[in-house]
């Protein structure tokens, strides 16, 4: 029996640098297209719409654990029409518009090239909004356009598809000021240089 414990514990320290290779190098400048679900919202109000973007970052890697620094910059078709807001027959439409991330993320390999992560950092989205008054007249009518600036904080995991290409998936949330906040869940697909 105890020959069998001591084979074990030496298959075992052995195979653990074969296992340390085949997680692959995480360290390095990526790049990825991202596609997801973007759920914006203001006062209570929800908007359900497609975020897609970009997204590039540098990671560092040291045994098992990553660290890195990223950015984005997405897009959104969430929009919200709400109607009979101050007249009857008026209408308000909120749409959401670019955002540009710029954060950092820590993350742990769990084996494989499999890497779970947090993530946070600041965020700048566009918000344009429309009125029209229901009447003839456009005299109150109006559009405006704001920045709104916030900060992100989410989760994800990423999955090595060979040396260089890796998919992800992630869940996160952004509070922006003026009480607008999202809701998100991203997936992606990159390239590591």
């Amino acid at each position: 029996m105890r020959k069998y414990l001591l084979a074990a514990l030496c298959a075992g320290t052995l195979a653990t640098p074969a296992f340390a290779q085949d997680q692959g190098n995480l360290s390095g400048f990526r790049v990825e297209g991202l596609v997801g679900y973007d759920r914006p919202s203001i006062a209570d109000e929800n908007a359900d719409g497609v975020l897609y973007g970009m997204g590039v970052g540098y990671d560092f890697q040291s045994g098992n654990a990553v660290f890195g620094i990223e950015a984005e910059a997405t897009d959104s078709t969430g929009n919200e029409r709400v109607a009979g807001v101050f007249l009857p027959g008026d209408e308000l439409r909120v749409r959401a518009g670019r955002d540009l991330y710029f954060g950092g993320r820590a993350g742990a390999i769990v084996g494989g090239g499999t890497l779970i992560y947090a993530k946070a950092g600041y965020t700048n989205a566009q918000v344009r909004v429309d009125y029209e008054d229901g009447t003839a007249a456009t005299i109150n009518d109006f559009t405006d356009r704001t920045s709104l600036d916030g900060v992100r904080a989410g989760a994800g995991a990423q999955f090595a598809i060979g040396s260089n290409a890796y998919l992800k998936t992630e869940y996160r949330y952004s509070n922006y000021q003026d009480g607008v906040d999202r809701h998100q869940v991203v997936g992606g697909f990159g390239f590591r240089f």
